[in-house]
């Protein structure tokens, strides 16, 4: 444990946003999880209702710093193709 006093908040900060990106890595993950869930069971409703959601969640995580812009555009163009081969 550090000495100083800003050392000390700097510990604490880092922890908090630690907690934050992980909740809102974890969210992502879910989501593309419900997602893949509802593709495997062939619910192309569900499915349907998912994307704009699951889109979304991708969107927010890009904009906080939690994805890259690639890795975002990759996991979006993922979901797409998945959603369009069940549709075929």
């Amino acid at each position: 444990m550090p000495n100083i006093k800003s050392a000390k908040k700097r510990v604490i900060t880092s922890e908090k946003k630690n907690a934050i990106n992980t909740s809102k890595r974890s969210r992502v993950r879910n989501a593309i999880k419900k997602f893949n869930a509802a593709i495997d069971a062939k619910d192309i409703e569900l499915a349907q209702q998912l994307l704009p959601k699951t889109m979304s969640v991708i969107d927010c995580a890009m904009k906080d710093g939690i994805l890259k812009a690639n890795t975002a555009a990759r996991k979006k163009a993922t979901i797409c193709r998945a959603l369009d081969a069940i549709k075929a």
